[in-house]
């Protein structure tokens, strides 16, 4: 008797790759170029995306965002620092023995925790690694500090996947050493007075907070993302 083969969950799949003619993935595209404009004016090259709350798509939005840049040409890499309840790993469906708390414990180098897929080329993936108990403080240290100026040398664009920022300091604490900061918004969930209170939370420690994207926004014709400032 055959095993039954485990079923696939269609909310992990990076809809930006396998279907990148969708209008889903034209609005990643368009995210994209968005950024871009505001990465050029103003020199990025390290972005970090979190929430005001849980499952508002913040996660989802990254993983596209990190291949929609790849797809480009860019050298692009997504760094799991949800360190919570991280979701990376199982998105890109990569092994995650080895990720970013074991470099900020000096486990194991940057070299050796990347990992590359079969999605895109030009992306590489540092996954969260075994959940630590202190959080905080590993994302607040010099180590953190050092890595994401290595990264930022090393490739063009830097992703970095944080926590909401209304649950936990975690987003606050990276946003300091991040160039750019994207809110995540889910349509019909994410209320405007948690969404003001992540964007004070984040102008609070001086973020530079890019804008705001909608998810799970559906329109008649198909779901879309728009993306404002």
């Amino acid at each position: 008797m055959s095993k039954k083969k485990p079923e696939l969950d269609s909310n992990r799949l990076v809809i930006s790759s396998v279907n990148p003619q969708s209008p889903i993935s034209e609005q990643y595209r368009t995210i994209r170029t968005n950024i871009e404009f505001m990465m050029v004016d103003n020199n990025l090259r390290t972005l970090l995306v979190t929430s005001a709350e849980a499952s508002a798509g913040k996660s989802t939005l990254i993983a596209n965002l990190a291949v929609v840049f790849a797809q480009q040409g860019k050298k692009a890499l997504l760094i799991d620092a949800d360190l919570r309840k991280p979701t990376t790993h199982l998105t890109f469906r990569v092994d995650n023995k080895i990720g970013l708390t074991n470099v900020l414990t000096r486990q194991a180098s940057l070299d050796t925790a990347l990992q590359g897929t079969r999605i895109a080329k030009n992306l590489a993936i540092l996954t969260s690694g075994p959940i630590p108990p202190n959080p905080s403080e590993l994302l607040s240290s010099q180590i953190m500090k050092d890595l994401i100026a290595t990264a930022s040398r090393n490739f063009d664009v830097v992703l970095v996947d944080a926590p909401p920022v209304v649950s936990v300091t975690d987003a606050q604490i990276l946003s300091r050493i991040i160039d750019g900061v994207v809110v995540a918004a889910c349509a019909n969930q994410t209320k405007k007075e948690e969404l003001s209170r992540a964007k004070r939370l984040l102008e609070h420690v001086q973020a530079n907070v890019l804008g705001c994207v909608l998810t799970q926004y559906e329109s008649e014709d198909a779901a879309y993302y728009y993306y404002g400032v």
